[in-house]
């Protein structure tokens, strides 16, 4: 065998390498990967214990029951003779069926699939001249899981999907569990919480067929969209190129609502929370999100694990755009309680207040990131919920919806939802119960456990709902007339897009809208988009084969806002994935060349042969394959090298693969079409010698935009890592005129 590879690439399944033969010499489990780590080790009621995060992984040498019997049999079930009956004495059998059959729980109805992460974020302390958060004060580290998710798609759907995606942060702060608990769009669909069933119900797939799965291309989510046009700013965002984040650690988060943060002094100040990525924001075209799903399903939860185990551990700054806590809460005409509007970072610029780096995986998929429970109303002092409508009704669904999905009240017992301060709540019994509470008065007053627990005064830590003068108001069911404003802001964010980006939004409404059944549907929503921008709606109706129509509605036309735009900035390219096409002919101590010039700059470089194993087998310049011919496909990489001219494979054959095509020529077809793609996905591509005719071969010319050809690796690499900062070479395609240009 090789050499172990000294690029280090990530996706080793164990933490040890497997033998062929199977092992029979007892041992202890093995230890989790480096890049893992479980929940820290407190008790259920809050208390350091001392051991290891791994402590309450499984041990022993030997397979036992749950209750520790050791185990010499499992793959036979007690019979009556070798042809007999399975008798019902046979307890591990039992055991071991039963717990399997009842091993799932309820998924979430919504964020049903998601990825998370340990990490630590720390503090800058720049917010503690507006809140008294004692995890906001300078320097001060607090440890973090974070959960990444998609909205509308079942556990089994695919990541790269257009759709909302979750942004949750869990802080373990010393004063109780703070959970922020955002998505990476800052408005929503919806005003009021009351109809958060409706616009589940409508995005969902339909329930005669279960279908369409993870996406809202289909009728029942346009139709209630384009009949309850409040939804309309939130579905702009969707619609554009936010929809299909390039990866989780390339996506913004928001709060979404208006918090309230209060001082020492009992100061208050309306905030809304920004998650800012290092990386900065950069998102999938579309047909490279519909490869990719197929391709691979798993790809934004694989991405994220792979680049923590690479040791590109992802980075947001938290931020926080601040207003006047004003009688009437808006702030430069917009209402800070309405969930579907957000403040243009031109008006309120966002001031960072720390940062949080997620260093470490999950030891354990279920028992972490499908357990971990988030909740708004998790606060800590110096900071309170307001009014907003949508934000109220959340208070109460999300524990709710806890106590079904996890069995009952003691969900903040499961090791990831505990709290790392102290625990004392007088809450007893339920299902799940596994504190073990001592005393006899779980009440107050009381005098026979002493007193205990005690009410903490203001001066010591206790949590102060900040007092707030409710206006004489008639108890009804209706909105403000500052939540009547649909357009606007749609109108506000297509506007501050660039070109190509406005082209990817008609794009989208052209594709979603083509997938609806009902004419009807296709022409109100049509009849929104008038309302949002006249250029975009005569652009949709052509694709749709309809008449475009006219505005109803009298929309102002604000200033646009450069800051919603993803492209024109500049950016790490630390964690990026480059590809690098070789074969036989390759020149060996180039490819090592580029190898350690890209992983020097924190960028994964995947060698892509013919065939797997190594390249130079028994030489000093050996090359470990990662990827083949058959396996690797463009959409896995951020820009491509290639340093061979793509010598068909053994396998270049139709029956074997049919990427391959037609029959193989000088170049293998599948080194043609991974290059075609990347071209068509405005990725950066370089190339050396003999790789310069593989780009001929895929029609792709030298002095096109984000094409770099050179004499060697020197040359190319440098010039590809600068195209990559960009994300993309996006003047390879010029946007094409609006309609009425």
């Amino acid at each position: 065998m090789p050499a172990e590879d000294k690029i280090m690439i990530p996706g080793a399944p164990s933490s040890e390498p497997p033998t062929v033969e199977e092992p029979t010499a007892a041992r202890e489990p093995l230890a989790p990967k480096p890049d893992q780590q479980g929940p820290e080790a407190v008790s259920p009621t809050g208390s350091p214990t001392g051991e290891p995060a791994n402590s309450r992984a499984q041990s022993g040498q030997y397979l036992t029951t749950a209750q520790g019997l050791r185990v010499g049999d499992t793959d036979h079930s007690l019979k009556a003779g070798p042809r007999g009956p399975i008798l019902l004495q046979d307890h591990h059998l039992r055991e071991k069926i039963t717990h399997f059959d009842h091993e799932r729980i309820p998924e979430r109805v919504v964020h049903a699939r998601g990825a998370g992460a340990h990490g630590v974020f720390r503090s800058y302390g720049t917010a503690s001249r507006i809140t008294k958060a004692g995890f906001l004060a300078p320097d001060v580290e607090t440890p973090v899981f974070v959960r990444f998710s998609t909205v509308l798609g079942s556990r089994g759907s695919a990541d790269a999907v257009r759709d909302t995606r979750g942004f949750s942060t869990k802080f373990y702060t010393d004063e109780g569990t703070y959970d922020l608990v955002g998505n990476n769009i800052p408005v929503f669909f919806i005003q009021d919480g009351i109809k958060f069933p409706d616009v589940v119900h409508a995005a969902k797939p339909h329930p005669d067929r279960e279908i369409p799965q993870a996406q809202s291309a289909h009728d029942t989510f346009w139709d209630f969209v384009s009949l309850h046009t409040e939804a309309q700013a939130h579905t702009m965002w969707n619609m554009s190129d936010r929809g299909i984040p390039r990866s989780y650690r390339t996506m913004e988060g928001f709060g979404v609502h208006t918090f309230r943060l209060s001082d020492e002094a009992g100061n208050t100040t309306l905030v809304k929370f920004h998650w800012k990525p290092k990386q900065g924001v950069h998102s999938l075209v579309w047909e490279e999100a519909q490869i990719i799903n197929g391709m691979d399903p798993d790809f934004h939860r694989r991405d994220l694990a792979d680049a923590i185990e690479a040791g590109a551990y992802p980075e947001w700054e938290l931020g926080v755009q601040t207003f006047p806590d004003t009688e009437d809460q808006m702030f430069e005409g917009i209402d800070l309680l309405d969930p579907t509007k957000f403040v243009p970072e031109e008006l309120a610029p966002v001031q960072p207040i720390g940062l949080m780096t997620l260093n470490a995986n999950p030891t354990n998929y279920f028992a972490e990131t499908e357990q971990v429970a988030f909740h708004p109303g998790h606060l800590v002092p110096g900071i309170d919920v307001t009014n907003d409508p949508l934000l109220q009704v959340r208070l109460f669904s999300y524990l709710d919806t806890q106590i079904s999905r996890l069995g009952g009240p003691n969900f903040a017992q499961i090791p990831i939802n505990r709290p790392h301060a102290p625990v004392n709540d007088m809450l007893r019994d339920g299902m799940h119960q596994t504190a073990v509470h001592g005393g006899v008065a779980p009440y107050r007053p009381n005098s026979l456990d002493g007193g205990c627990p005690f009410l903490a005064g203001h001066d010591m830590g206790a949590f102060v709902d900040v007092p707030e003068e409710l206006a004489a108001s008639v108890k009804e069911r209706r909105n403000p007339a500052s939540f009547d404003d649909h357009f606007s802001q749609a109108r506000l964010f297509f506007r501050s897009l660039t070109p190509v980006e406005q082209d990817h939004v008609i794009q989208a409404y052209t594709f979603e809208l083509g997938k609806c059944y009902e004419a009807a549907v296709r022409e109100r929503q049509l009849m929104a988009l008038a309302n949002i921008d006249a250029g975009l709606c005569a652009a949709v109706a052509i694709g749709l084969g309809m008449p475009a129509p006219g505005a109803t509605v009298q929309v102002p036309d604000p200033g646009p806002s450069p800051a919603l735009s993803q492209v024109g900035k500049t950016w790490p390219v630390a964690g990026r994935v480059v590809g690098l096409i070789v074969d036989s002919s390759s020149d060996l101590s180039e490819v090592s060349a580029a190898r350690e010039a890209l992983d020097a700059a924190g960028v994964v470089p995947l060698v892509i042969a013919p065939t797997g194993g190594v390249l130079g087998a028994g030489t000093n310049q050996e090359v470990v394959v990662q990827r083949t011919y058959l396996t690797a496909r463009s959409t896995e990489f951020d820009a491509l090298l290639v340093a061979a001219g793509g010598s068909p494979a053994a396998d270049a054959e139709q029956g074997r693969d049919a990427k391959a095509g037609e029959p193989a020529t000088r170049v293998d077809p599948r080194v043609v079409l991974m290059l075609s793609e990347a071209y068509r996905h405005a990725k950066a591509i370089g190339a050396w010698g003999a790789g310069s005719g593989a780009l001929e071969a895929a029609g792709i010319t030298r002095d096109t935009p984000g094409i770099t050809v050179g004499e060697g690796p020197d040359a190319v690499v440098p010039a590809v890592q600068e195209m990559l900062a960009s994300h993309r070479a996006w003047d390879r395609f010029p946007a094409a005129p609006q309609a009425g240009e």
